[in-house]
């Protein structure tokens, strides 16, 4: 079955931790949805899915990853004229800290 009728650059994100932020940098302006698995099988399968993000007018764009789980970012070109350049950088998430080093 073919995928979306449109371009699209697609970035697999593995498992990701929630609170992880994603940072893309667009040279234009274009879609950037942050999805689950189950939303990215959706999304290749032209069903509804669910995502986090929208159109990205400004860059850089950053999304924070709302729960643990294996994670994909789509930039795409739907309403949009042209496939911009894109990259992505992972920010993690800050180590917890215990009580002890909170109290120094």
């Amino acid at each position: 079955m073919p995928g979306p009728n449109f371009r699209f650059t697609h970035y697999d994100l593995k498992p990701q931790r929630a609170g992880t932020t994603i940072e893309v940098t667009l040279s234009a302006v274009n879609n950037v949805r942050l999805m689950n698995a189950a939303n990215y099988q959706r999304f290749t399968e032209r069903l509804d899915f669910k995502y986090v993000g929208g159109v990205a007018r400004k860059s850089p764009i950053r999304l924070v990853i709302p729960e643990n789980g294996h994670w994909h970012v789509i930039v795409d070109t739907e309403g949009h004229h042209g496939l911009a350049e894109s990259s992505i950088k992972l920010i993690a998430v800050p180590a917890a800290r215990s009580p002890q080093q909170q109290a120094s």
